[in-house]
């Protein structure tokens, strides 16, 4: 059994002592119920003995003990003899994740995923799939590569973006998660540092974790983007064996790096042996500017930067297509091949060949997608403005969600109290490494209009209970904002 020490659960517990009313052992429960909900504490774990972590937070036993009991009452908890209090889920919260605008019970909405709804064209490219399939039925269907076609269509898209590729520089992978989990389990070694952005998007960043990082981080802000001096700084000091970077739409704050600041990265990560592993599974969702983001490998030859490029179809055309790429040299893709065997034995074939189907549409489904995300941007923002004018809402020109800052650091205690309206949202901590960014939240705009506007109705009840329940004063940020 997994036992979590009283130092590693207070860095994720971040800023959860209350600034209203809320008794001291409730806010704590609660901070800790939204952990074990966002799966930051893994079912089974072990949480601190009541002693330990009470000196770590400096307070009484009594309120330790008091937290641990609402959990068990909530049934977030279990005290097993010999083991302490365990995590676990309540009956019924276990049962599967609810998806995009159906119900995990009565009135549940999801606005904690930023994916797109499936379009009808799947459907029918996994029709055409079933008749190309009979040509392939000879091979043995257990390639880590994937199929010469359709590694050959993906580079000649890159190719056609300016950046030459071939199809042995493709492999085709089971999603993007998994490319970044294989890429991070082959070319990290157990104790590596990784640096990754702060905010990042977390499944990353657990890949990352799992293959042993240790992490270092650089800032993004919806502002100012990637702080430079930051990374000019830890890049030197810390020379991490591997990057992981979303620079184009970037998950979740919406910026998009600019070039010459891709060649300094590019640059820095040659000076000090990084490997720069770069998500681009949305470099191609820009729907208000009239050019999408060129590949970041473009000039990395020049600068003698080594990178790792992931891409897929789950956010522009369907999550349930799990078929994605990696885009590397030669040599990588070989090293990459060979490590995949250990864990699964290529991509289904049927699979690839939907993805084959879908490629000959793609830029007409890129046209059709960036329409849907501007009208529900548009949507979004007019309704945050509405419903909440003390929020402050970033720009962005692509993407699929919006990193919003609530002005006070109640970002679990609003999603708490969300899902108790029926509604799941993505609360700050959950895009952190410790804790932080409780004054943030993210709220994709890329559902429908049917699904955003009742979810928004539960989102501003949420809103209410918190604000009636925590009084908070506007910080001078948001009375800048305001004026």
């Amino acid at each position: 059994m997994a036992t979590l020490s009283a130092r590693a659960l207070a860095s994720q517990l971040g800023e959860w002592r209350p600034s209203g009313v809320t008794p001291l052992y409730e806010a704590l429960a609660d901070r800790i119920r939204l952990l074990i909900l966002d799966g930051r504490i893994a079912l089974g774990t072990r949480l601190p003995a009541e002693r330990l972590l009470a000196d770590h937070e400096d307070l009484s036993r009594t309120t330790v003990a008091a937290a641990y009991a609402r959990l068990r009452d909530l049934g977030f908890a279990q005290s097993l003899r010999g083991s302490g209090t365990v995590a676990r889920l309540p009956l019924g919260e276990s049962d599967g994740v609810p998806a995009i605008g159906e119900s995990a019970g009565p009135g549940m909405l999801d606005l904690s995923k930023a994916t797109l709804p499936a379009i009808p064209i799947v459907a029918q490219a996994a029709r055409e799939a079933v008749e190309l399939l009979p040509a392939h039925l000879h091979e043995s269907g257990f390639d880590p590569h994937g199929l010469l076609v359709l590694r050959q269509a993906i580079a000649d898209r890159y190719t056609a973006r300016g950046l030459p590729t071939s199809a042995d520089e493709i492999m085709i992978t089971l999603g993007a998660q998994h490319a970044i989990a294989l890429i991070a389990r082959t070319l990290l070694a157990r104790g590596d540092r990784a640096l990754v952005e702060a905010p990042s998007y977390p499944h990353a960043v657990e890949a990352l974790r799992a293959a042993g990082a240790r992490l270092v981080s650089v800032p993004v802000t919806t502002e100012s983007g990637w702080d430079d001096e930051v990374l000019e700084q830890v890049m030197p000091r810390t020379a991490p064996a591997l990057a992981y970077l979303m620079p184009d739409f970037h998950n979740p704050t919406g910026r998009t790096m600019p070039d010459e600041q891709r060649d300094r990265v590019q640059a820095l990560a040659a000076a000090h042996g990084t490997v720069l592993l770069v998500d681009e599974t949305m470099g191609e969702l820009g729907f208000a500017r009239e050019t999408q983001p060129a590949p970041f490998a473009i000039g990395a030859e020049r600068h003698g930067a080594h990178v790792v490029t992931v891409g897929s179809v789950g956010k522009s055309i369907w999550g349930g297509v799990r078929l994605g790429w990696i885009r590397a040299d030669r040599e990588t893709i070989t090293r990459l091949s060979l490590a995949r065997l250990a864990g699964d034995l290529g991509s289904p074939v049927l699979e690839q060949l939907v993805l084959l189907r879908l490629l000959d549409s793609y830029d007409r489904v890129l046209d059709a997608r960036r329409e849907q995300l501007r009208t529900g941007h548009a949507l979004m923002v007019a309704e945050l403005a509405h419903r909440f004018p003390t929020w402050s809402v970033p720009h962005v020109d692509g993407g699929l969600s919006l990193w919003v800052n609530l002005g006070a650091p109640v970002s679990s205690q609003l999603a708490l109290a969300a899902r108790a309206e029926g509604l799941l949202v993505g609360a700050g901590p959950r895009f952190g490494l410790d804790g932080a960014f409780e004054r943030f939240i993210r709220l994709p705009f890329c559902h429908p209009a049917e699904v955003t506007l009742p979810a928004l109705d539960l989102l501003q009840r949420a809103w209410n209970r918190v604000v009636d329940r925590e009084p908070m004063a506007p910080s001078e940020e948001l009375l800048a904002a305001v004026v």
